[in-house]
């Protein structure tokens, strides 16, 4: 009887178990999805703002075609619908790299960089660009948590009971991983060592003429020792004759 009983608990602490652990799998999944919708939302006004600034950009540099056209067929493969996170990913980052050479080509256009709808879409894209890292990092701590759960002992076993898969990634590949280039414009410039650096080259020494020209030129002359002046002995008077 005991027996019976005992083994109901343990199935029923099994259960148990097992509904806790899928519950949090499926909590993280659909963290997961929602940290993903964020996301989209802040892409989908990316493009939007993208396509803005090239309509901006040529009213003033309509010959820039092939720069134009890279920048729309790039924001065209980002919006295409079906996409994974990791290839959405690949088309943000070819994106990122063709706008880039857009605002490099509306540097060399003084009254494109002062147009005040140039200014506010360039102001707007960049405050897009930090809501997205913002996003993606909160997206990627969620897959991250829910990728270890599904590969981890024992919740893995819940996992491939109803097919709760891993999560992608979404790591944006293109000129934002470059490292920073700072130049202030001395590129070119030799910069000496300051003086106390170990590895720097030594002062060189006051000029002067060398031991081998001392030689050959004859001892230095030596100045002659000052003469103490002498002092005249002081006269004594003749002695007078005594009477």
């Amino acid at each position: 009887m005991w027996v019976w009983i005992i083994i109901a608990v343990v199935l029923v602490l099994v259960v148990l178990w097992a509904v806790g652990v899928y519950n949090g799998l499926i909590k993280l999944r659909n963290l997961v999805q929602e940290a993903w919708r964020q996301i989209d939302v802040e892409l989908k006004r990316r493009h939007d703002l993208i396509g803005n600034l090239v309509e901006t950009v040529k009213g003033y540099a309509a010959h820039e075609r092939g720069t134009l056209e890279d920048v729309m067929k790039a924001r065209s493969a980002a919006m295409a619908g079906g996409q994974s996170p990791a290839q959405q990913a690949q088309s943000e980052g070819m994106l990122s790299q063709a706008l880039g050479r857009l605002i490099a080509v509306a540097e060399a256009y003084p009254d494109l960089k002062a147009n005040q709808n140039f200014l506010a879409l360039q102001q707007e894209l960049t405050s897009t660009e930090d809501r997205i890292a913002s996003a993606r990092r909160y997206y990627n701590a969620n897959v991250r948590e829910l990728n270890t759960r599904v590969e981890t002992v024992p919740s893995n076993i819940i996992a491939g009971m109803f097919n709760i898969g891993r999560a992608e990634y979404f790591e944006v590949e293109g000129e934002e991983r470059d490292p920073v280039k700072v130049d202030f414009g001395q590129r070119d410039a030799t910069i000496p060592p300051p003086s106390g650096y170990a590895g720097g080259t030594p002062a060189a020494p006051p000029a002067g003429p060398s031991a081998g020209e001392a030689t050959a030129a004859g001892p230095a002359p030596t100045a002659a020792a000052p003469t103490p002046e002498t002092t005249p002995a002081a006269e004594t008077p003749p002695s007078t004759p005594q009477p």
